[in-house]
């Protein structure tokens, strides 16, 4: 088994340490059998989507997101002809943009999205950067993270998480937040959100395993101490809550 992984500007759009994301990717699935090849698109390349089984990006600064949505733009046909053979989709961060109708940044300028799905982002001036505690209806436990973001998100019809306990939605604080459809997965938590919710990359390697036809095995390695880290980190953050 083999899977191609296509890495969207790590150069640029790795703000909080999102290469991790792919690491433990590829050490999960290694353990499970599957070959993992990470191919690095950086602005000045032709994204290979032919070949890719996933495409990652995560988050940038408000500025190399926009060279980002400029890079993508002759390449948008190509990416949706991807998902439409299900590969699978991770964006993070401020990349979950990319994927709506538009961004419209701080001065008013319209950047043009990938058209993937009908939500527009619009910035402001005000930046939240904040923990998170994220429900979804997709796995059982809930996910924890971290976000930092400047923008509000309107016109997600399928939100990733259907509720917040902790932290800003799409257009509320608590409210729904990303957006997920099919085997494309975005959010705008920020950093190693696989690392830190070993069932949100479980559910990644099921689609992953899934989509290539392959037999999924009846239980997918954890990596050491994974389940205990979330528990802790999800302990403390709910004390804030209750608080």
């Amino acid at each position: 088994m083999e899977l191609t992984i296509v890495h969207l500007y790590p150069d640029c759009m790795s703000l909080y340490g999102e290469y991790a994301n792919l690491a433990v990717l590829r050490r999960r699935l290694g353990a499970m059998g599957v070959a993992v090849e990470i191919r690095e698109a950086l602005f000045e390349d032709t994204p290979d989507f032919e070949r890719a089984g996933l495409i990652y990006m995560g988050a940038g600064t408000e500025r190399t997101q926009k060279a980002a949505l400029t890079a993508l733009a002759p390449y948008e046909e190509a990416f949706k002809t991807a998902v439409d053979r299900s590969a699978v989709v991770l964006f993070t961060g401020n990349a979950m943009e990319a994927l709506g109708t538009c961004v419209t940044d701080a001065d008013g300028k319209v950047w043009p999205g990938l058209g993937l799905a009908d939500f527009t982002s619009v910035e402001t001036h005000e930046r939240t950067p904040e923990d998170v505690i994220a429900h979804t209806s997709l796995w059982d436990s809930p996910v924890v993270g971290f976000m930092n973001k400047c923008s509000v998100t309107k016109g997600v019809a399928t939100p990733l998480f259907e509720r917040l306990s902790l932290g800003p939605g799409n257009e509320e604080e608590k409210g729904p937040e990303g957006y997920v459809s099919g085997n494309v997965f975005a959010t705008h938590l920020t950093g190693p959100v696989l690392v830190k919710n070993p069932d949100f990359t479980g559910t990644i390697i099921r689609r992953i395993f899934a989509a290539n036809g392959w037999e999924l095995p009846e239980a997918i390695p954890a990596l050491p101490y994974e389940q205990e880290a979330h528990e802790v980190t999800l302990k403390e953050l709910s004390a804030r809550c209750a608080g």
